[in-house]
């Protein structure tokens, strides 16, 4: 089983707030994880040779508990899905209910998205990115540590094929205003949110446990949608 264990960047966008890991948790990581498992290394991924097949791919930032990333790779057998997250208890559990649902077309990445997208994700190579309910870090002094920045935008419209597209939500409201300047002012990118495609894109998309949460207190949820149309910025 191997996992990332490099030193992580200095402005990190989340916390490794791992709570305490089940039996079953751990026995997932333990037996699952050489079959779904994808180590962090230097050079770019085969996706072909890692699902075993030639496919989209789709890459989900930060899936949690991956519900939403299962219901997906469920409802949409015809593409490759490859999750990334930091907290080994989420990835205990989406192991488990992977092997229960016999899914086949999920890897999974124990490692820090911006290492990921930087060493291991060949340049025009993704169908889509996906991140839902990042940390909004709401306090000011904390805005540096939000992932949507400039560099971060930059590397996933790199990562994407031309007409690949970057699917986000967040129920905080001013972060989705600053997640569309970063991604308006990126080089290559077009707002599709509110057009027809954007409107099948969310309509599909499985609701995540943090957005369940963010509604049971009362927050708007907001689904933007960016297309990558040009090679612009390279």
């Amino acid at each position: 089983m191997i996992f990332d264990t490099r030193p992580l960047r200095t402005i990190r966008s989340f916390v490794r707030r791992e709570s305490r890991m089940t039996a079953s948790q751990k026995h997932a990581l333990k037996e699952l994880w050489p079959r779904y498992g994808v180590g962090l290394g230097a050079r770019p991924l085969d996706f072909d040779a890692i699902f075993g097949r030639q496919a989209p791919v789709i890459l989900e930032i930060g899936f949690g508990n991956g519900d939403a990333l299962r219901a997906s790779a469920m409802a949409n057998p015809q593409n490759n899905y490859l999750g990334i997250e930091v907290h080994r208890p989420g990835i205990g559990t989406l192991l488990r209910n992977l092997e229960a649902s016999g899914i086949a077309n999920v890897r999974v990445m124990h490692a820090d998205a911006m290492e990921v997208l930087k060493t291991t994700i060949p340049d025009d190579s993704l169908t889509a990115v996906r991140l839902f309910f990042p940390d909004p870090w709401p306090k000011k002094r904390h805005h540096k540590r939000r992932l949507v920045q400039p560099e971060f935008a930059e590397l996933v419209r790199r990562k994407l094929k031309l007409g690949g597209y970057f699917h986000l939500a967040t129920d905080w409201e001013e972060y989705a205003v600053h997640m569309r300047t970063v991604l308006s002012q990126t080089p290559g990118f077009v707002e599709v949110t509110g057009q027809e495609r954007f409107a099948s894109l969310s309509h599909g998309r499985s609701p995540t446990k943090f957005e369940l949460r963010g509604r049971q207190l009362g927050h708007g949820v907001q689904d933007l949608v960016f297309e990558r149309l040009s090679g612009q910025g390279f």
